[in-house]
């Protein structure tokens, strides 16, 4: 038997419950969880956000343990190796998008904690193909957050178009944020931190932010635009009041890249995309092994609060009202 915490249904509280450990089937492993983020994400699972979740569900995404077993057919990976698992839980194979190697958009892609139960437990199944390596320079709690908010951001930026020397902007010192300006920094670009009040900017510096600018006190745009205005703006903590000031702070050319859930209407005019040819852009995807092997390379790593797996509960509320120390991790094994 093994703990873990579930769901038991839409906007109900998590429950510290003893289940059977899984067996893995064909092309799955068995997984000895040693840590697990947590993270927004989770709130689709607890709150029932997407439509046929089965429930009870186990949530998680952000997975870290040791491979306890392997189901046939299962070749790429041995017991006792350290893997990764993050919020895609795998793909068909053989849609359009996944021929053409696109597998984070397959048809029928699934998704760990939400289509299959995660990691707030002491074991889970996952299948071969969503797993990564974990490098060794990594413990398992800092690694848990790069498979998915480090993931994020550093694909956002690595995908953005900036070059080296670029002015880049990262709007909110968050769970995400915290990330983005250690990623932009090291990435080689003028990096510019934005924040609500100076809390946060001796952090902000010390993570590698060249500027900060204090919203409470400057327009982000104006102050942007002093610079020469942004290459480009990773908005980690969108609201839509934020998104439509920051866009004036685009250089021509520009894009604002949101990489969180906001559920507000995003307004804003025309002509502000208009001029200068700018543009805003969603990004959830980015590649796990790219994201850790650089911030092994770089130095980068998150700053987290851990918690015990009996205390997944406190661990989510402080998440959730952003009182956590940036990321929550369950420490587990």
């Amino acid at each position: 038997m093994m703990k873990a915490i579930q769901v038991r249904m839409p906007g109900g509280d998590f429950e510290l419950v003893e289940r059977q450990i899984p067996e893995p089937s064909e092309n799955e492993v068995l997984i000895r969880v040693e840590a697990c983020g947590i993270c927004h994400g989770d709130a689709v699972t607890k709150e029932g956000h997407f439509p046929g979740i089965i429930y009870p569900r186990i949530p998680g995404h952000e997975v870290v343990g040791r491979v306890q077993k392997t189901g046939p057919n299962v070749t790429a990976w041995k017991a006792g190796q350290r893997v990764g698992v993050g919020w895609h839980a795998g793909h068909c194979f053989e849609c359009e998008p996944c021929r053409r190697g696109d597998v984070w958009n397959c048809v029928s892609a699934t998704t760990t904690g939400i289509s299959s139960d995660g990691g707030y437990a002491e074991f889970m199944v996952a299948r071969a193909e969503s797993l990564v390596p974990i490098p060794d320079a990594l413990s398992s709690v800092d690694a848990a957050p790069l498979l998915c908010a480090g993931r994020t951001t550093f694909g956002a930026l690595h995908a953005s178009g900036a070059q080296g020397g670029d002015l880049v902007a990262v709007a909110g010192i968050g769970g995400l944020g915290h990330l983005a300006v250690q990623y932009a920094r090291k990435l080689g670009f003028e990096t510019v931190a934005i924040s609500r009040g100076t809390g946060k900017k001796a952090l902000a510096q010390e993570l590698g932010a060249h500027g900060f600018i204090d919203t409470n006190t400057a327009s982000a745009s104006a102050e942007l635009k002093k610079r020469g205005g942004a290459k480009v703006i990773v908005c980690t903590a969108p609201n839509a009041k934020l998104v439509a000031d920051l866009i004036e702070g685009l250089r021509p050319g520009g894009r604002l890249i949101v990489v969180a859930f906001t559920p507000e209407i995003l307004q804003f005019p025309a002509a502000l995309l208009l001029a200068g040819g700018r543009s805003i852009t969603g990004w959830v995807g980015g590649n796990m092994e790219d994201a850790l092997r650089f911030s092994v390379l770089a130095g980068v790593k998150p700053m987290v609060e851990t918690f015990r797996l009996e205390d997944a509960r406190a661990g989510y509320m402080k998440m959730m009202s952003s009182t956590v120390h940036f990321r929550a991790v369950l420490k587990i094994g």
